[in-house]
């Protein structure tokens, strides 16, 4: 037990919601709440809430018709020679390369440089997506349960673990579950806090909204957020979120989920009720994985259908919350917090 006492001291600063997803079905970018049939020893970290992206296994692997980037520009960070001091960013995943290179690693890339003294290394949550990136592009990124193995096998002695989790919930626990069965195997462990956890946290990503979305502010238009959703009472953050975005006058900023409420049908209720001529969306996913491209902006069954059979002009922004500086520097503000609480 000889730091699992401070793990957890650390993890009660953690305000905990439940759970939430950005999820999806390609593909593989899923964040579902019960376990699927991943072949992680931890399966439950492979089902994905409310974390970075969002895939599903709809679809075979040898049936996938569409071009998501070149693999081979991502660093997969699972690189030995660590050291004795690792920060681990753990995200559920995606199997859109550019997309995981363009989020993903821009936010392990902030990391790594505000912290020189760590060695930043990957983990992802869903096997599903492991195992497609692995047999398209023979690219293999660890799984928890392989990145912990690692940090061990390493000598890694102060272990910093930053989720790039959107929430505090249901897949953020299983993490916290997962890396307390290794704690006794370092000499110091902490882990950091997901985006949406604290006031200030939800004020900044309002803000960062805001800045991204500017340019298309008009009487004219409303901007639209498409989240997972989950049926978790964390689920709550996207109302917390709607209602900054209210009080602050922003009246034509809404925000639906594709999984659970509020949805599309809510979405286009409170489009209705203003005077808009057009409709912008766009994902409050860390990556713009499969729901992003197909569930958002597919030409088949996604809001964009929806919003146009209403008479709207609609335009789909397929861009990630990690593309994002403002959003990235959250990320290494709570990696800051964990490290220096094992200073």
């Amino acid at each position: 037990m000889k730091k699992l006492s401070a793990l957890l001291i650390t993890l009660s600063m953690f305000a905990c919601f439940s759970a939430c997803g950005d999820n999806a079905s390609e593909s593989l970018e899923s964040s579902s709440e019960a376990p699927t049939s991943e072949s992680s020893a931890n399966e439950s970290l492979g089902t994905s809430e409310e974390s970075s992206g969002s895939e599903s296994s709809s679809e075979e692997d040898d049936e996938e018709n569409y071009e998501t980037g070149d693999a081979s520009l991502d660093n997969p960070r699972n690189q030995d020679d660590i050291g004795e001091n690792e920060l681990l960013v753990i995200s559920f995943g995606t199997s859109y390369n550019d997309s995981r290179r363009l989020n993903i690693g821009a936010i392990e890339n902030d990391i790594e440089k505000a912290f020189p003294e760590y060695s930043v290394r990957r983990g992802f949550t869903s096997n599903i997506i492991i195992d497609h990136v692995n047999n398209r592009d023979g690219i293999l990124i660890d799984d928890v349960e392989s990145a912990l193995k690692r940090s061990v096998d390493n000598g890694v002695k102060k272990l910093v673990i930053q989720p790039t989790h959107l929430m505090n919930g249901l897949e953020y626990d299983d993490l916290v579950e997962a890396v307390a069965q290794y704690s006794d195997a370092f000499e110091k462990v902490a882990i950091g806090e997901p985006l949406l956890t604290s006031d200030e946290d939800f004020a900044k990503v309002e803000a960062a909204l805001i800045a991204q979305t500017n340019k298309y502010n008009d009487d004219e238009t409303a901007i639209c957020f498409m989240g997972h959703g989950t049926t978790a009472d964390s689920n709550e953050v996207y109302s917390k979120l709607q209602t900054l975005f209210d009080n602050d006058g922003y009246d034509n900023y809404c925000i639906g989920t594709v999984e659970a409420k509020p949805d599309i049908d809510d979405v286009i209720a409170r489009v209705k009720a203003g005077e808009y001529k057009r409709v912008v969306i766009q994902p409050l996913m860390v990556v713009a994985g499969d729901h992003a491209n197909n569930d958002m902006a597919g030409d088949e069954d996604s809001w964009k259908t929806a919003l146009e059979a209403e008479g709207y002009e609609v335009e789909c922004v397929i861009q990630g919350l990690g593309e994002d500086e403002a959003i990235r520097s959250i990320y290494v503000e709570h990696a800051q917090s964990a490290v220096d609480s094992i200073k």
